[in-house]
């Protein structure tokens, strides 16, 4: 006589505990996959801030002769002919600003940009500071450069 088996396969105990085990994994992933969006998000507003300050950078150093004038807030001019030091410094900050709203997540505190004139032979320095808020956060991240400049 043949002994027959009373059970041939998997049984509902076996199939709902692999389904609860590969319903933590994918939700694992998922919180995974949420965690990386934000990070790269932040990382972006980041590279974003960095090259807003970079180009503010540049900008005063090819208009070294503006000195000061960086510092004042900025105004849209018609630089298109010759103009000032001073005026293409206004409409350079006003630029810059203009990009800062547009670039920056959330909401950015006014930029700053602090002037410190050099003795006798000696470069004149600038700090250009952004602090910024990422959405949904109440932090706030900065990022400032120090720079000297030839007079």
């Amino acid at each position: 006589m043949k002994m027959l088996r009373s059970q041939s396969g998997f049984g509902i105990v076996e199939v709902m505990v692999a389904l609860v085990v590969l319903a933590v994994g994918m939700l694992g992933i998922a919180s995974l996959y949420v965690t990386t969006l934000r990070d790269s998000n932040t990382a972006i507003s980041r590279m974003q801030a960095v090259n807003l300050v970079a180009d503010m950078a540049d900008r005063i150093r090819a208009n070294r002769f503006a000195r000061d004038a960086y510092t004042k807030a900025g105004a849209e001019k018609d630089c298109s002919n010759n103009c000032s030091p001073e005026d293409m410094a206004a409409n350079d900050r006003y630029l810059w600003e203009q990009q800062i709203e547009e670039l920056l997540p959330g909401k950015a505190d006014t930029p700053k940009i602090e002037y410190t004139a050099g003795a006798a032979s000696e470069p004149d320095t600038y700090t250009i500071t952004l602090d910024w808020r990422e959405p949904n956060s109440d932090e706030v991240l900065r990022y400032a450069l120090t720079m000297q400049v030839e007079p």
